[in-house]
């Protein structure tokens, strides 16, 4: 048995690179090898989200508060609140974010695959994520 204490690895601002707007990052678990899972407690302020991106095995996430945003390609966003779970399939080009006057967290959990749980793409263009 393992037990992943709250608070024992530091948050992190999510980077400009992936993320747009104030995002932080809280790790929950994260593999060591042959452990194939990882996940964490992902902050959103009002507007910021993720860029595009892929995950090769798929991912979930559980909103825990707030109310947020998703949307894959070639769809319309859909709005989500705590309590709602969202599976996005192995390379399903999406993005996740808040929404643009709340706050959301969510749980985010992939396995890694060959070393890689996500493949980051460009960002959403604001008009894109109001809609």
């Amino acid at each position: 048995m393992q037990i992943y204490r709250a608070g024992a690895k530091p948050s992190t601002k999510g980077p400009s690179d992936y993320f747009t707007g104030t995002v932080r990052v809280d790790p929950l678990f994260n593999p060591e090898f042959p452990d194939r899972v990882q996940g964490a407690t992902v902050t959103f302020e009002p507007l910021a989200r993720t860029a595009w991106h892929t995950h090769p095995l798929g991912q979930t996430i559980v909103i825990t508060a707030g109310v947020g945003r998703v949307c894959r390609w070639g769809d319309t966003i859909q709005e989500v609140r705590a309590g709602d779970c969202v599976f996005f399939e192995p390379n399903e080009k999406h993005w996740h974010g808040a929404a643009p006057d709340v706050a959301m967290t969510h749980i985010a959990i992939q396995e890694v695959k060959d070393g890689k749980v996500v493949d980051w793409l460009e960002h959403v263009a604001d008009g894109d994520y109001l809609g």
